[in-house]
């Protein structure tokens, strides 16, 4: 009997032990609530490592409107930076092509200025053919080389009906150029808002089909074997 009252005693002295060892500042503490507080941690860490790693999206309203006011920004905004030489490229050749074909333009028109008799508004031949000049005659008619060449240094000599063939060739030439610089400054905008758009699609590996057989089948009125595909998206 005394040795069963010794080993009770034994246990129960090792048992108030431990109970006072669980608490985290030496005291009584309750271990349920250190589990649960532990517990909080964990998953308030896993949520703020879950928000860090969360995929960029693009918004595609912003990237058009970006793309429209300053031609590339939109795809800086999707980060495409491979595109943006792309677009300013196209737009500067555009540009200078149109600024190009407005230069020959000006020289043309101004050479054809040279046939009539514009000084004075006042006088009775204003506005036709200088004097000594007819429809066959061919005058010197100065063009420049090209956009930086400030001095006309090229001529050619031609007759009025000529020149104006010139003038309305260049200037179809400038039109053209001007339409095709607007419209890449349009696909830019479409490009933008499309890659935006793109981006936006889940392209993980959730995205998959699984086959399995399937006994119930639509409109069958009894048990038929078939097989089902589902279709797995992730938001």
């Amino acid at each position: 009997m005394k040795k069963w009252f010794l080993i009770g005693i034994v246990l129960f002295i090792s048992g108030k032990g431990n109970a006072q060892t669980v608490g985290p500042d030496g005291g009584n503490g309750k271990a349920a609530k250190i589990v649960v507080a532990d517990t909080a941690a964990v998953m308030k860490g896993d949520t703020s490592l879950s928000k860090v790693t969360k995929k960029w999206m693009p918004n595609p309203k912003k990237a058009t409107r970006l793309a429209a006011m300053i031609p590339g920004s939109g795809q800086i905004y999707n980060r495409d930076y491979w595109k943006v030489p792309l677009v300013y490229a196209a737009l500067g050749g555009g540009t200078w092509t149109a600024l190009y074909w407005n230069v020959r333009y000006k020289d043309f028109v101004e050479g054809y200025r040279s046939f009539y008799d514009l000084d004075d508004p006042t006088s009775a031949g204003y506005g036709k053919f200088k004097k000594g000049v007819t429809s066959d005659t061919r005058l010197p008619i100065f063009y420049r080389g090209g956009i930086l060449n400030g001095e006309r240094v090229d001529s050619l000599m031609l007759t009025v009906d000529q020149v104006k063939r010139e003038k309305s060739r260049y200037r179809r030439y400038r039109e053209t150029a001007i339409v095709f610089t607007v419209a890449l400054y349009a696909i830019s905008i479409i490009e933008a808002n499309v890659a935006a758009h793109l981006k936006t699609f889940d392209l993980s590996d959730d995205l998959t089909l699984h086959v399995s057989p399937k006994i119930q089948q639509p409109n069958m009125t009894r048990p038929t074997p078939g097989v089902s595909l589902v279709f797995n998206f992730r938001k």
